[in-house]
């Protein structure tokens, strides 16, 4: 079978595997979050951290309960790791030095998982189990809630409730991401991904000698990286490492798990508005990017430019043999179209324009499908603009979901857009400007400045994967880089909630022969090249000084 099949099947697979999930998720995660009733642990949790599920929330409530919950679980995490000596299972590593304790601490809050360490050298079984492991389940659970309250702001009328953040968050940990991150644990270690709590211990080599190895908690941990879109690597390899993913059957489970969460919640949103038809119109949008962008990756990575690609059938460089370029590349578009971050090969030695997609995936507001939650508030907000735009080319006052957008509705929206590329084009021109930051770079010229620009799109949209090459672990980057994670996760959803909060507000508009029909492909099409032309005019002329200019020169 010829590579390029190969990679088609996989993608045709998982297509089939995401379109049989796709109602039955989506129908129980609108169950979830819509239904009275409390589980009993869930009633124990709710009494051991004083929270009455049953009352309703304003936003700025809603609000105060997701920054405040952060803000303890960045304080908990940076203590676990400064005081991870004095823990038990910390394989005799001792603590982590301050900047990089504090840069770990915001980027697994963030729901990022940018590492600017080798996991297997610096962090015990207490640190990774019970400190980031279980941030991968908390963050996830907070980007569903904020997606939620957003979708009850157009569900509801006349109020300012949004629900209750502390329910949304135990519903989303204990009814979604838990059941399902313990079956996909099982099937990795059937698959050969270890589970235990090994010491360090020494492992023989083919050629002779030997090296010291550790073992972990990896298929439980791999599964809910995975499943909540967070992407840290419990080794230095992360998803290329044999022990997190070991065959192409795993590969392609975990690719699924990336995107299972983010494409269903389109189907939730559509029930919890009274429209599935709204839903698909969304879904539509993120699965035409999502294929587009696979297809490019694909192609441009299997061009043949010179011997060496046409012996390797392509751009193999950087990419395990076990997934091909086909499975290589559907991961590497998956991973940064979503807050994933997660990386089966690296994209520094992928083409100069393929290295541009992962970039520009990023880039586009990780919408498509995104991360869990982050993805379809994200999406929600581009819908918002595209009938702002509509609007303005008709002369008609917008409107979506039967609420008007009117200037508050607009201004927090545009607030939203503009956050992330400020974050990201500021820190960047920073980083170039100073020596310091430039010292860390292995490449000079176009491929340097797409390792300096790609860490901060990594960060300031809360993805976590590495271009490689440049040297992260520095104060400055682990102070900048933390900066940008924090304030790229928590501003945007200060603005989410605040149009939320004024979307419930609002008493229904009657759907007249004027309304824009926002659940018609016609509007699947312009909110693709809404988000297109945004995003080019934001990044083109960073992008053309970085992957544009390499691959040009190739």
């Amino acid at each position: 079978m010829s590579p390029v099949l190969a990679g088609v099947l996989q993608l045709l697979a998982l297509i089939a595997a995401l379109a049989l999930a796709y109602r039955p998720l989506g129908d129980y995660m609108a169950r979830v979050y819509s239904s009275e009733k409390h589980l009993k642990p869930e009633k124990w949790i709710y009494k051991a951290i004083g929270a009455n599920p049953d009352t309703q929330m304003r936003w700025p409530a809603y609000l105060r309960g997701v920054l405040a919950f952060s803000l303890v679980s960045v304080v908990f995490l940076y203590l676990l790791q400064r005081l991870q000596g004095m823990l038990p299972g910390s394989l005799g590593f001792q603590a982590i030095d301050p900047d990089q304790a504090f840069n770990t601490a915001a980027s697994f809050v963030a729901n990022t998982n940018w590492q600017s360490y080798y996991g297997e050298q610096a962090m015990g079984h207490v640190v990774q189990t019970g400190g980031l492991a279980v941030q991968n389940f908390l963050s996830a659970a907070v980007g569903i809630a904020v997606a939620i309250a957003l979708v009850r702001g157009f569900a509801r009328s006349r109020t300012g409730e949004l629900g209750n953040f502390w329910a949304d968050l135990v519903r989303g940990t204990v009814r979604i991401l838990l059941p399902i991150s313990v079956v996909a644990a099982i099937v990795l270690v059937a698959c050969g991904a270890i589970q235990n709590f090994a010491g360090i211990h020494d492992v023989g080599q083919f050629q002779g000698g030997s090296q010291q190895w550790n073992g972990g908690a990896v298929a439980s941990q791999e599964a809910i990286k995975e499943l909540g879109t967070n992407g840290g690597g419990y080794f230095n390899a992360n998803s290329a490492h044999p022990f997190e993913n070991p065959n192409g059957i795993s590969n392609l489970l975990e690719i699924f798990l990336i995107l299972l969460i983010p494409f269903s919640l389109t189907r939730t949103f559509g029930q919890l508005v009274g429209s599935v038809r709204q839903g698909y119109a969304i879904l539509g949008t993120m699965a035409v990017i999502w294929i587009g962008f696979t297809a490019l990756m694909m192609w441009t990575e299997f061009a043949h430019n010179g011997p060496a690609f046409e012996i390797a059938g392509g751009a193999m460089e950087g990419k395990e043999t076990r997934f091909g370029i086909g499975g290589s590349s559907i991961f590497a578009v998956a991973t940064t179209l979503t807050s994933t971050g997660a990386v089966n090969s690296f994209h520094s030695s992928y083409t100069g324009f393929g290295g541009g997609i992962t970039m520009l995936g990023m880039q586009l507001g990780e919408i498509a499908p995104g991360g869990v939650g982050s993805g379809l508030y994200g999406m929600l907000i581009m819908a918002i603009i595209a009938v702002f735009i509509a609007g303005l080319m008709v002369g008609r006052t917008p409107e979506y979901l039967g609420k008007k957008i009117g200037t508050r509705e607009i201004k927090l929206a545009a607030c939203y857009i503009l956050i992330t590329p400020a974050l990201v084009l500021c820190f960047t021109a920073a980083a170039m400007a100073l020596p310091t930051p430039g010292n860390s770079m292995t490449n000079s010229g176009a491929h340097g400045f797409s390792e300096i620009l790609y860490a901060y799109t990594s960060g300031a949209n809360n993805n976590g994967s590495a271009f490689a090459g440049l040297n992260a672990d520095t104060q400055w980057f682990n102070t900048t880089i933390g900066l940008a994670m924090l304030l790229g996760r928590f501003l945007p959803i200060v603005f989410v909630l605040a149009l939320a909060g004024a979307l419930a507000e609002q008493k229904p508009v009657p759907e007249t022969v004027g309304t824009l029909r926002t659940n018609k492909p016609l509007f699947t099409g312009l909110l693709v090249g809404t988000i297109l032309i945004i995003t080019g005019l934001t990044y083109f002329p960073a992008l053309a000084l970085g992957p544009l200019a390499e691959g040009l020169a190739s």
